[in-house]
């Protein structure tokens, strides 16, 4: 296989953004080389002041990702042992744990583990985005299934280019069924009943059917495609980092879980904005605005739609002295 043809994650520097081109090869497939590459490069712009937000988009025509490499699926299922749900439920356990320690990787690989450990780092690398202060928008240059969907649902915004191209999660008509998160994701994006039918009968969405639904944000022209998504990741970009992280966190992980429980994922977050450095100036700012120019600056039309343009409230200017 040439460098050409090998999977990989071409990516192009925009200012706080990177513009991700997805590469899987000569079919466009998810697989471990993606999927490993994914994983670095979270982990590198959530570390990165400078990176406010990521772009990804297909590296081939007409196709963002295929989905998954069914090899990659089907030799690790292969090597699962023939287990009922509480045992399967004890491998994954013990896969989970041995995640998330990479100087045993020699001696799972030679175990059945091997496979769920992999599954596990994929669900981790969807899991830190949706933690992450970085805003992550799937341009959909073109079709996808599976796991390629599954990524774009693990996204915080989805723009699909409008053409006879289609989304969805086909694994019913392989006997499986999806393995990276997309009976969670696309249920917390249309609701129960309509995800249920989608993924029994496998049948994909029309770029338009998947904007109906809410399964992703905007269907555009082609050629608008990525500048779109571009000017999407600037805009949400623009507001403070670790703000949008502590309202991911609550919205995807406390949204799904009791009220109680959320409240409380909701206060964690609070309390880590409400003292941070950027949350103090621009509240004391906002004090100050106030007892000079007698207003709220919210209720300052101009202000207002600055601030939301910005992605934070200006600098106040007084208006005695005007």
């Amino acid at each position: 296989m040439t460098n050409k043809e090998k999977p990989q994650l071409k990516i192009e520097e925009r200012g706080t953004t990177l513009l991700v081109r997805v590469d899987g090869g000569k079919h466009g497939l998810f697989g471990l080389e993606i999927a490993t590459q994914l994983d670095a490069l979270v982990d590198r712009v959530d570390k990165d002041p400078h990176i406010h937000a990521v772009v990804f988009t297909g590296a081939r025509p007409g196709r963002f990702v295929s989905h998954a490499d069914v090899r990659w699926l089907q030799e690790g299922g292969a090597e699962v042992p023939n287990v009922g749900r509480r045992s399967a439920g004890a491998i994954i356990d013990v896969s989970h744990k041995a995640s998330g320690i990479s100087a045993l990787d020699p001696i799972v690989r030679k175990t059945p583990l091997w496979g769920g450990v992999q599954v596990d780092r994929m669900h981790e690398s969807f899991l830190k985005m949706n933690r992450s202060g970085v805003i992550y928008v799937a341009a959909i240059n073109g079709s996808t299934l599976g796991l390629g969907a599954e990524f774009a649902w693990a996204c915080d915004f989805r723009v699909m280019a409008d053409g006879d191209y289609f989304i969805g999660q086909p694994e019913v008509l392989l006997g499986i069924f999806p393995g990276g998160g997309g009976t969670q994701r696309l249920t917390r994006l249309i609701g129960t009943h309509k995800s249920l039918y989608a993924i029994l009968e496998g049948k994909p969405f029309t770029p338009q059917q998947a904007l109906a639904l809410g399964a992703i944000d905007e269907v555009v022209p082609q050629n608008d495609l990525v500048p779109r998504a571009l000017e999407l990741a600037e805009y949400f970009g623009r507001r403070v980092k670790g703000s949008v992280e502590a309202i991911k966190r609550a919205i995807y992980f406390g949204g799904s879980a009791t009220l109680e429980d959320g409240l409380r994922e909701e206060h964690i977050g609070f309390l880590g904005v409400a003292k941070s450095k950027e949350g103090q100036e621009l509240m004391k700012d906002y004090l100050e605005a106030t007892d000079e120019n007698g207003e709220l600056p919210f209720y300052d039309p101009e202000a207002y739609a600055e601030g939301i343009k910005d992605g934070r409230m200006p600098k106040h200017k007084s208006k005695k002295n005007s």
